[in-house]
C-alpha cells in the first residue's frame, strides 16, 4: 500500500509546459548572469544553497503547492546549468562528453526508479521515495539539456538561433507521436521534458548573448528578470485558481499505474 494519496507534482497542462519552458530559459540566463557579476565559485555556492533550500521547502509541503514546486524547478534550472557549465569551463570537459555522461546518469535513474517503483509516471508521485526519484530525474534532465544545447550551438557551430529551430522541431516529435500514433504517454512526457531544457536554454542564450556571440544582445540580466516575472505571474495564478492540481486518485487507480 501507499504512504499517501497526496500527489506532489502538478497536472500536465499548457500551464505546466509554459512554466517549464520559461524556467529552463530563466535558469540559463540567471546562471550566466551570476557567474559574470560575481566570482564563479561564489555564484555556484549561492546556486547550491538556493537549490538545497528549495528542495527542503518542497519536501516539507503536504502535497502539491504551486509556489514551492515551481521554486524548486527554478532553482534546479539555475543550479543544473551551473553543474553542466562547471564541467566544461572549470574542468575542460567537452560538451559531447558531458552530454553523454548526463545521458547515462539519466538512464540509470530511470532504470533504478522503474525497478523500485515499477512506474515512471508523474501521476503516481505520492510518496517521499517517488519524489526523490522524480527530482533526481529533473536535475539530470536540466544538466543534460544544458550540455546538449551548448553542444549544438557551440561545438557543432549551429548557433543559438539554429539550436532554437532545431529543438523546436525535435520537441514536436513526441507530441505528434503521442497524438497521432499512440506513443506511450510516459515515454512521450519524458521525451518532451528533456527537450524543453535545450530549447529553453537556446532561446535564453539567443536573447541574452551579444551579437558577436550570435545573440540579440538583450543581456542575461534583463532576460532573467523578465522571465522571472512571467513565471511568478503564472505561478500566482495557479496558486489562486488551483487549475493544475491533480485529482486525488483512488488506491485501485494508483495500483494500475504500477
Amino acid at each position: 500500500m501507499f504512504a499517501s494519496t497526496r500527489l506532489r507534482v502538478p497536472e500536465v497542462t499548457i500551464f505546466f509546459w509554459t512554466i517549464k519552458a520559461l524556467s529552463t530559459a530563466m535558469g540559463e540566463a540567471t546562471s550566466d548572469y551570476m557567474v559574470h557579476v560575481m566570482p564563479p565559485v561564489l555564484a555556484v555556492a549561492i546556486g547550491f544553497v538556493g537549490f538545497v533550500a528549495a528542495m527542503v521547502i518542497q519536501f516539507t509541503r503536504r502535497g502539491y503547492r504551486a509556489w514551492s514546486y515551481w521554486l524548486a524547478v527554478v532553482m534546479v534550472g539555475v543550479f543544473g546549468t551551473m553543474v553542466a557549465d562547471v564541467l566544461h569551463v572549470g574542468f575542460g570537459v567537452p560538451y559531447l562528453v558531458s552530454a553523454t555522461l548526463f545521458a547515462v546518469v539519466l538512464a540509470l535513474i530511470f532504470v533504478s526508479w522503474y525497478r523500485v517503483e515499477h512506474t515512471l509516471s508523474i501521476h503516481s508521485v505520492n510518496t517521499a521515495r517517488r519524489e526523490v526519484f522524480y527530482w533526481m530525474t529533473v536535475v539530470a534532465t536540466f544538466a543534460l539539456g544544458t550540455a546538449v544545447g551548448d553542444f549544438t550551438a557551440v561545438a557543432l557551430g549551429i548557433g543559438y538561433l539554429g539550436s532554437v529551430l532545431l529543438f523546436a522541431v525535435v520537441i514536436a516529435i513526441p507530441a505528434v507521436a503521442y497524438a497521432r500514433f499512440g506513443m506511450n504517454s510516459v515515454l512521450a512526457f519524458w521525451f518532451a521534458y528533456v527537450l524543453t531544457r535545450p530549447l529553453g536554454a537556446s532561446v535564453a542564450d539567443w536573447l541574452g548573448k551579444t551579437p558577436a556571440e550570435g545573440g540579440l544582445g538583450a543581456g542575461n540580466g534583463l532576460v532573467a528578470l523578465v522571465l522571472t516575472v512571467a513565471i511568478a505571474v503564472l505561478v500566482v495564478y495557479l496558486g489562486v485558481t488551483r487549475r493544475d492540481v491533480q485529482p486525488v486518485p483512488q488506491p485501485e487507480a494508483i495500483s494500475r499505474t504500477e
